[in-house]
Parts: structure tokens; C-alpha cells; sequence
């Protein structure tokens, strides 16, 4: 609800995450993921930096992976037949979640190297 109470809009994005972690398999293992970063990190205890970089690794992916399921939901709600517009704007979201997820290892790849 635009312009409602910022507790209220805050309770509608959890929501939102439940959905997505009930849904979606790939947000799961995202979700997983991240909570290893951020368990290698306290372990490791790099720099501040490095926890920066693991941070805005990880968050992006989530966040790219939910902009996906958001746009899937959307899609197949408003038309749920078949349709290479549709697929297109799926594939294309789909690989936005595949960019970040690639970025994010090669920063675990600069990590490693860095502290193994």
C-alpha cells in the first residue's frame, strides 16, 4: 500500500520473502548460500571490505532472484499460455539472476585467493 506506515509496507516485503523462500527452490539455496557466506566471513574475520563485497554479493543475487520470481508470478498470472514474449522476458530475467550469481563466485574466487 503506497504511503502507508512504514512498519505495514515493511510487514508486506517479509511477506514477500516468505512467498519466495516457500516457492522457490533457487531462492532457498540463494538464502543458503548467503548464510555460508556470512558464516565464512565470521570465521575468516576478514576486513570490513571484504564483508561489503560478501554483502552486496549475496543481497544481489537475492535480490535479482526475487525481481525474477516477481516477474514469473506476474507473467504467468496474466498469461498463463505459452507465448515467446513471455519466455523471452522470463529468460531474460532469468539470466539476470545468472550474471549476479556469477559475480558473487567470483568474488568467493577473489576471497579464496586472497585468504586460503
Amino acid at each position: 500500500m503506497k504511503g502507508g506506515a512504514f512498519f505495514r509496507r515493511a510487514a508486506f516485503a517479509a511477506h514477500g520473502l516468505v512467498v519466495a523462500l516457500r516457492r522457490e527452490k533457487s531462492f532457498r539455496l540463494q538464502a543458503a548460500a548467503a548464510v555460508a557466506v556470512f558464516i565464512v566471513l565470521a570465521v575468516m574475520r576478514p576486513p570490513a571490505l571484504w564483508w561489503a563485497i560478501g554483502t552486496l554479493a549475496s543481497g544481489t543475487v537475492l535480490a535479482a532472484e526475487l525481481i525474477n520470481t516477481a516477474l514469473e508470478i506476474l507473467a504467468d498470472r496474466l498469461h498463463p499460455d505459452l507465448h515467446p514474449e513471455i519466455r523471452a522476458a522470463k529468460d531474460v530475467a532469468a539470466a539476470a539472476v545468472l550474471v549476479a550469481s556469477f559475480t558473487a563466485l567470483a568474488v568467493a574466487v577473489a576471497f579464496l585467493f586472497r585468504y586460503a
